[in-house]
């Protein structure tokens, strides 16, 4: 066992990644976790939860799964019951459900005398003060709603998506939603059979990628070679026209970038809603009025529910956000995980990529853990990665695509040119050693398989 020790703060996807990746390493780690259990978000009674009634993957489950754990559902896209439950059987599968404290919220990190970081916590029996030699912060990227400002006053029930549970919430109401991301379409779907009225209000078009494709979920068709970023655009924008015809038919704005610069709609329900006048597209926000809504080509509607589908920030509330160098929107960190000065805090999960699944979570994961345990035992291999991070170009993420320079957009990567670039780093981190012109020879495949934990 490793005489250092790590938190990890989160109970979630990425959070159980890390800690699993840490156990296999051997890596002492304590976990903290908010919530009542493991699940994170997916625990639709985690009060941080921002899950609804109707929510399902959008991405099919074979892409989405860990590899050493595949889930027991036959569905395609199972719905939030049960993911929970296959949180909760993978944490309990490889022990770590014992290893976090549940109900506890981490409140600050501060960094201890001697290296290392304090962190302060309140749990069921008061609070918490424990020394850790790092932390890895697993905490999610969808909690904190972002919250746009309006011109004006809406005097009836305004919302952000955070707070929608259940269709019942929008029965016989008027309700405009502000935006037409994956979770405004999933929720306007819902209330074209509960609400008096939808109407949604878009800035841009949008791509609408369907669940299924030649009787197949879309995900998993083209997973050999990755295409080139323009041939791929140009490929799967034919096909989407042949399958969903032209979304600005139905009123949606045409999308001022090409398909994969910005994260498509898993979800033609709405197309179908809209072309049977379930509900309608409405332009950009002038101003509210009291329940009056101006919108920006000088038209106006009058509602009673207001439901913000405006995203969500990062927020890592717990640590100054000089000690994660943000940038902008974001933290600048080595491919989304390391700082620069690698002062002992480590991300886990800040990416969002289309296709990348907790599998490539897990990869991250791996990596963390790979570098934890080099500190210990091959400190030159350590040496060397920072080394590589403070003196090389960093690996380009984009893996061809110009992606829209929205706030959501800042950590977002290409599923391939990302994994293959954390494939590269934790090879570094386990190799034998390296010959100039042979490559990187590996100690182990570290290939896992669905049986009993390692530690």
């Amino acid at each position: 066992m490793s005489s250092l020790r790590y938190a990890v703060i989160g109970a979630g996807p990425s959070g159980l990644s890390a800690a699993r990746a840490l156990q296999r390493e051997g890596i002492d780690f304590d976990g903290y976790e908010a919530s009542r259990g493991v699940g994170g978000l997916w625990d639709i009674e985690n009060p941080r939860s921002t899950m609804y009634e109707s929510a399902h993957l959008i991405s099919s489950r074979t892409t989405t799964e860990f590899a050493e754990y595949p889930m027991a559902s036959t569905a395609d896209y199972p719905s939030h019951r049960e993911l929970i439950a296959y949180f909760r059987g993978f944490a309990d599968h490889f022990g770590l459900t014992e290893r976090f404290r549940f109900e506890t919220k981490v409140t600050s990190l501060e960094p201890a005398e001697g290296g290392g970081w304090m962190l302060h916590a309140e749990g069921p029996a008061g609070p918490v003060g424990e020394h850790y030699d790092g932390v890895i912060l697993a905490n999610g990227t969808l909690a904190e709603p972002n919250i746009p400002q309006f011109r004006g006053e809406f005097t009836g029930e305004l919302l952000h998506t955070s707070a929608y549970k259940s269709a019942s919430q929008l029965s016989g109401k008027r309700v405009l939603i502000i935006g037409a991301g994956n979770s405004g379409c999933d929720i306007a779907v819902d209330a074209v059979h509960h609400a008096a009225s939808v109407d949604m209000s878009v800035r841009r078009g949008y791509y609408f990628v369907p669940r299924y494709l030649f009787g197949k979920p879309s995900d998993t068709l083209n997973q050999g070679k990755p295409l080139p970023a323009r041939l791929k655009q140009a490929l799967d924008t034919r096909v989407l026209r042949a399958f969903t015809g032209d979304p600005v038919r139905f009123g949606f704005p045409h999308p001022d970038y090409k398909i994969y610069e910005s994260h498509p709609i898993v979800n033609t329900l709405i197309l179908g809603h809209l072309g049977q006048g379930d509900l309608r597209i409405m332009p950009d926000i002038d101003r509210f009025d009291g329940r009056t809504v101006h919108f920006r080509d000088g038209s106006s509607a009058e509602y009673d529910t207001v439901l913000l589908a405006t995203g969500y920030k990062l927020d890592y509330p717990f640590v100054d956000r000089a000690a994660l160098g943000w940038s902008g929107m974001s933290p600048r960190l080595f491919l989304n995980v390391f700082t620069p000065s690698f002062n002992g805090l480590y991300v886990m999960g800040m990416i969002e990529a289309s296709g990348i699944g907790w599998q490539g979570r897990y990869e991250q994961a791996e990596l963390i853990a790979a570098y934890l345990a080099a500190v210990e035992r091959h400190p030159e291999r350590a040496a060397a990665f920072r080394a590589r991070v403070a003196g090389e170009p960093w690996p380009d993420l984009t893996g061809g695509y110009k992606y829209l320079g929205l706030e959501r957009m800042a950590y977002y990567v290409n599923r391939d040119a990302y994994r293959r670039a954390v494939r590269a780093g934790t090879q570094r981190l386990r190799a034998d050693a390296v010959t100039p012109g042979r490559g990187i020879r590996s100690t182990s495949s570290r290939r896992a398989t669905k049986k009993e934990p390692t530690t």
